[in-house]
């Protein structure tokens, strides 16, 4: 593997994605070929219901692809077993969290489960990687506290410390700054650009926030009726690929600069 391949952690090559029923097979979206490099802050943005989640549970193994491939470290994704992909990809969802009982500590702990023995005990490399996640998202003084006294965004924060400390080379997030004001939409933004800095690793989530996307990441994949492209967001604006994102009777985008903006 040459060194440029050695750096893509995730490839597709003519996938298509959608859901088969009986009635047959709903194709969403097709010939989607992408790719995310070590290191990368990668959003998926478009419009509602355009496919995006759909998109992220095919890419993440929740769900099957129509037709195409999928690799991860240059490896189909079908032949991980459960216990390499939790190795290797750490996904966090919108969905309620089963228990918020749970103590701060011993949420972000359950990214340490692809680790530990039969039993669940934590070692001291464990231990010091759960701190270490904690210390990077600023939430060290909270992991006492039961995630119900959270606030949404020390409970998105907390969500992604535990997938820091699962310690894979992609985390995957669906929605990370929903129900949070402007203010901590672009804190948690910035804190995923940072920690890709920091850490390495690749982060690739959905976002309804482009203008911040666009500001903060190093590739965006953007999801329209006709196609999904993907590059960086200078050469994406310089293609007027938003400008297609939805229709111009109410709001623009304006490539000079780089933000949508409503028409009077």
């Amino acid at each position: 593997m040459d060194e440029k391949n050695s750096n893509i952690i995730l490839k597709t090559e003519n996938l298509s994605i959608g859901y088969e029923s009986k009635k047959g097979t709903n194709v969403i979206a097709s010939n989607i070929n992408i790719s995310l490099e070590k290191g990368q802050l990668v959003g998926l943005v478009g419009a509602n219901g355009i496919g995006k989640s759909t998109l992220l549970r095919t890419l993440t193994q929740v769900q099957n692809p129509i037709e195409g491939h999928i690799l991860l470290n240059g490896k189909p994704i079908e032949s991980f077993t459960n216990l390499q992909l939790a190795q290797t990809l750490s996904l966090v969802l919108t969905e309620k969290m089963a228990s918020k009982n749970l103590s701060v500590f011993e949420l972000i702990a359950l990214g340490r489960q692809p680790y530990t023995n039969w039993i669940g005990s934590l070692s001291t490399q464990d231990l010091d990687i759960i701190h270490q996640a904690m210390a990077s998202t600023n939430i060290v003084s909270l992991k006492d506290k039961k995630c119900y006294e959270l606030s949404d965004g020390q409970l998105q924060k907390a969500m992604i410390s535990r997938a820091l400390a699962q310690d894979t080379d992609l985390i995957v997030l669906d929605e990370p700054t929903t129900h949070l004001d402007m203010y901590h939409k672009a804190y948690i933004l910035k804190l995923l650009q940072n920690l890709t800095k920091e850490t390495g690793k690749t982060i690739l989530f959905s976002s309804h926030e482009i203008d911040l996307a666009i500001q903060l990441c190093d590739k965006l994949i953007v999801m329209t009726n006709d196609s999904v492209y993907s590059d960086s967001p200078c050469n994406l604006i310089t293609k007027g690929i938003f400008e297609s994102l939805f229709p111009e009777d109410l709001i623009k985008f304006d490539n000079q600069t780089g933000s949508f903006r409503v028409n009077k």
